[in-house]
């Protein structure tokens, strides 16, 4: 009976971190519904947030450009909100050598 309640037990704190697992991973904002203030708020407080743009496109934004480093460049992120198609979120980082970014 013991070693049922356990694998029991065992069993549900699996499932519930799984569950905790997957809700965590739903929590990306989507922009489209939320103001360009609130993104904006967001982003000025967690400093660093995946933002989802649309069903299906994501993006992380960044405070400061500053944080983007080594191989990788700043740029504006401008997001859609309920309020403004092209919100100034703060900054993605994208690669530098891409051809968009080489100078000549």
């Amino acid at each position: 009976m013991q070693r049922t309640l356990s694998l029991l037990h065992a069993l549900c704190l699996g499932v519930g971190g799984l569950a905790g697992a997957a809700a965590s991973a739903q929590e990306r904002p989507f922009t489209p519904s939320l103001t360009c203030g609130a993104v904006q708020a967001l982003v000025a407080r967690q400093r660093r947030v995946v933002l989802a743009t649309s069903p299906n496109a994501y993006e992380a934004v960044h405070l400061d450009s500053g944080d983007c480093r080594n191989e990788v460049t700043a740029r504006p992120a401008f997001e859609p909100t309920l309020d403004n198609p092209y919100c100034f979120a703060g900054y993605r980082c994208v690669q530098r050598n891409n051809g968009e970014n080489s100078t000549r």
